[in-house]
């Protein structure tokens, strides 16, 4: 049984489930070696304390589903419970298709996945990645990227989704670019290239949180921006820890403490899930 220590994970994303008492653990695992490239998978693994894993199980494969659009660099899944069912938000690529995020359908956290439409859940011809959901009672929206590589300046934006999550209602809503944020520098000596990635919605008291990712002078991190309400407008907090790591998300733990999950450091083949206090 693989620890902690063992599993080359980028974006680890915790889902708790307290009936179960166990955590599941998605995120980018079908890596290629010595790169962020990936294949065409989504596993999961399964722990009772967050050190010990059982899997990976996979939930999706890719070579099953030849009829999928998507068909690699299958990155940072999610997974939410909404009306009883389970949904997962993955990212995927395609020769000559923009990268979108996906969403799948299954009854359970770690069962078959299959896709819940034919097309991205992200809007057609933006190049976007790391869709996440947020609940604000019974609306659904989901929060993504916009790619620097199509936009140069990253952008995070949010559009309203159908209640049964298979489509857009509404136009997408520009939340904030990456420039904004005072803790960004361009990425890799990319004039006028900045990144925003992995965003990540929960509530603190009344205020909306926004953790998300990018770049300050090569090191990869975790920012915060915060909001009266879902469209904002946001206020930057800056960066929440001074190590080398990123792409975070926020759970509860069995016991009811607030954590933080992310992978680190940034380095290929390296990356491993590091679960904080927060």
């Amino acid at each position: 049984m693989p620890n902690i220590n063992d599993i080359r994970i980028r974006d680890p994303f915790i889902l708790t489930d307290k009936e179960a008492g166990c955590y599941y653990m998605y995120g980018t695992t079908d890596l290629k070696r010595g790169s962020i490239d990936a294949n065409n998978s989504f596993s999961v693994y399964k722990s009772y304390d967050l050190y010990e894993f059982e899997g990976p199980k996979v939930i999706f494969d890719g070579l099953r589903h030849p009829d999928f659009w998507g068909k690699y660099d299958f990155w940072a899944p999610e997974v939410h419970r909404w009306q009883g069912k389970y949904y997962m938000l993955g990212s995927c690529k395609a020769k000559d298709r923009c990268r979108g995020t996906h969403i799948f359908v299954c009854d359970t956290p770690d069962g078959d996945f299959r896709p819940l439409t034919d097309e991205p859940i992200t809007p057609a011809g933006w190049e976007c990645l790391d869709g996440t959901l947020y609940f604000e009672g019974e609306v659904p929206y989901l929060i993504f990227s916009h790619e620097w590589l199509q936009v140069g300046d990253g952008e995070i934006c949010a559009m309203q989704l159908s209640p049964d999550l298979t489509h857009a209602v509404g136009e997408p809503v520009l939340l904030f670019t990456a420039s904004s944020a005072p803790d960004v520098s361009e990425f890799s000596g990319k004039a006028g290239c900045y990144v925003t990635d992995g965003p990540f919605i929960f509530k603190e008291g009344e205020k909306i949180n926004l953790i998300w990712s990018s770049f300050l002078k090569g090191r990869y991190l975790v920012l915060r921006a915060e909001a009266d309400g879902i469209l904002g407008p946001y206020r930057h907090l800056g960066s929440q820890f001074d190590f080398d790591g990123g792409h975070a998300m926020v759970f509860r733990s069995l016991s009811g403490e607030r954590m933080i999950s992310l992978h680190s450091p940034d380095t290929h083949d390296l990356e491993r899930a590091t679960f904080r206090k927060f």
